[in-house]
């Protein structure tokens, strides 16, 4: 399984892993501690689901939010600087998006996706759009993150 071989590669670097979701609603750290031991890598994990959580417990800006919205490659990279300083991870993840069915845009619709990634002074992020229903872009959203964490960790 994906998550097993994603903290298989954080053991043998002797990194931690910590994560914060939106879209995904958890399913990231579901997945994360449901491997036995994973609590010598998986240093925690919010869902900030509101604007608010995502400034008040991460540290995103209100102008990143204004200026941007929730679903930003700047709000996905705020909230993953935010993640690594609240847990003192090594690696940071983070992950944003619009599931649908409602909250889409003209220009942001729905399966419209960010993930962020840090390490040490390293931070990037991707934009994807899935396609499917709500159920079907959360567990995209989901594996594409762990497969991105696993293809980014050093």
């Amino acid at each position: 399984m994906l998550e097993t071989e994603v903290l298989d590669k954080l053991r043998k670097s002797g990194l931690t892993i910590a994560v914060a979701e939106s879209c995904t609603g958890g399913r990231i750290c579901d997945k994360l501690t449901n491997v036995p031991g994973s609590s010598d890598i998986f240093r925690g994990g919010v869902v900030t689901y509101s604007n608010d959580s995502k400034m008040n417990l991460l540290g995103v800006s209100h102008v990143t939010i204004r200026e941007h919205g929730s679903v930003s490659s700047q709000c996905a990279m705020e909230m993953v600087g935010g993640v690594v300083r609240l847990f003192n991870a090594d690696v940071g993840l983070a992950v944003t998006g619009i599931a649908g069915p409602g909250g889409a845009t003209e220009t942001k619709p729905v399966g419209l996706v960010f993930i962020a990634l840090s390490y040490k002074e390293e931070r990037i992020f991707f934009k994807m759009e899935l396609e499917g229903d709500r159920e079907s872009v959360k567990k995209q959203a989901t594996n594409e993150a762990l497969q991105l964490t696993f293809d980014f960790i050093p």
